[in-house]
């Protein structure tokens, strides 16, 4: 178990041994500053541990050790509900973020004459699968800018250009809770509000399903899934959450998972059984599990989710949300201090999370990110057409780590080179 949980944080994120804890659960190369774990996380050691125990189970008998396959998944479920602070059967597990928009999107009863609503700051997975759908079924789809500047953007800004462009013909609205091309967040549980209110004077119908890809918000955001005001939150596990390469989770509410229709054939037990017994599934089935995805995945990651919920419930929804605000801030503030620099996150704590994008004046992203790699200093490239420099501070980093980022980013701007330093030995935790 995690040692005693740090007061909160001061401008700069001071040490506690919890998260020193944290970061020794790893087996991260200490040769380097990792500030790029948002695309892919490294697995904690009980989820190393957890996927070790099925994998031998299953290389030792897997016909045996399948047998448990549906109380595993039980235990995944318990687990994610028990973080979402949800009921089990409101969600369904699949492979990642775009396999689960895709159960989301692609199930969605729509016909020509209903309009799809997105935005310009959708990540290409959403966006495509939207395009998909609206070829397919005859709907609209037509997307909109929610704020004209990033760095400048208010949440009055958004709420009020949502509010606008919602339409009478408006049956979805899909949104992006942290845009991982400017590292905005948007104010979700005022969009819910602003839906419920569309929706009080609509028929059931024509309902707008609200629809949020929380892939950079699950693992950071301290949240209560029920009280956003979306119908459906989609997300991966493998990124902030630290759960297994290829473990993603769906939640809907009652509303949104009575809107769409399965694609594939689910092979959760409660689907089968009925099905196995000549009955109609639909009559008994919770309809998460009948649009839960089948067929055979890589089994001892699924089931090690359990494990990565666990971790971080351990540690603290609170502390792990508090602590990466506190790291972010301090980077922001940090980047901001650099000649050449201009940031695209908003300096507003209550639009920020867990990433700071940013550009360097006259550089590629491109070439600044393989000189920071050249320096030991891993960041992120955004996958945007306007594609920035990205850093996302989360509980394995401290304050040293942005420090020296932002001392090698300093150099590489005023066009010198910053040479490698091992870290490994002397570099201390804060």
């Amino acid at each position: 178990m995690p040692p005693d949980k740090p007061p909160p944080g001061t401008r700069r994120p001071g040490s506690s041994r919890l998260w020193e804890w944290t970061r020794e659960q790893f087996d991260l190369d200490p040769s380097y500053v990792h500030l790029a774990l948002s695309m892919l996380a490294p697995h904690p050691r009980p989820v190393r541990d957890a996927i070790e125990h099925h994998r031998r189970a299953l290389d030792s008998n897997p016909a045996l050790h399948f047998h448990q396959r549906d109380a595993n998944v039980r235990r995944v479920l318990g687990k994610a509900a028990e973080y979402l602070r949800t009921a089990p059967d409101s969600i369904a597990l699949t492979e990642s973020t775009t396999a689960g928009l895709a159960v989301v999107y692609t199930g969605m009863r729509l016909k020509p004459g209903d309009e799809i609503l997105s935005t310009e700051h959708e990540h290409y997975a959403a966006s495509e699968l939207l395009r998909f759908k609206a070829a397919a079924s005859g709907a609209d789809h037509r997307r909109i800018r929610l704020y004209e500047h990033a760095p400048g953007a208010t949440g009055d800004e958004i709420i009020t250009s949502i509010t606008r462009e919602l339409r009478e013909s408006t049956r979805v609205l899909a949104l992006t809770w942290v845009h991982s091309g400017t590292g905005v967040k948007i104010p979700i549980k005022r969009i819910g509000d602003v839906v419920s209110a569309a929706n009080s004077i609509r028929p059931p119908e024509r309902r707008i399903i609200l629809c949020i890809d929380a892939v950079h918000a699950l693992g950071v955001e301290d949240f209560e899934v029920e009280e956003l005001g979306c119908d459906f939150l989609v997300a991966g596990c493998h990124k902030w959450l630290f759960g297994p390469r290829g473990t993603g989770i769906v939640w809907g509410g009652q509303e949104g998972w009575n809107a769409i229709d399965p694609t594939t054939t689910s092979f959760d037990v409660e689907v089968f059984w009925p099905w196995y017994l000549g009955r109609v599934p639909e009559n008994e089935a919770p309809r998460a599990r009948l649009c839960s995805p089948g067929g055979f995945p890589a089994y001892e990651h699924r089931w090690a989710l359990a494990e990565a919920f666990d971790f971080h419930l351990a540690i603290g929804r609170k502390e792990i949300a508090a602590r990466i605000s506190d790291l972010n801030s301090y980077c922001r503030e940090k980047l901001a201090e650099v000649n050449g620099v201009s940031v695209r996150t908003p300096a507003d704590p209550e639009l920020r999370s867990g990433m700071i994008c940013f550009d360097v004046a006259g550089l590629d992203p491109a070439d600044v990110v393989a000189a920071l790699e050249n320096a030991g200093i891993m960041a992120g490239q955004t996958p945007y057409r306007s594609s920035a420099v990205r850093f996302a501070p989360g509980v394995l980093n401290s304050a040293d780590d942005i420090d020296a980022a932002v001392e090698c980013l300093q150099a590489t701007a005023g066009g010198r080179t910053c040479g490698r330093q091992d870290r490994s030995m002397n570099r201390g935790y804060r």
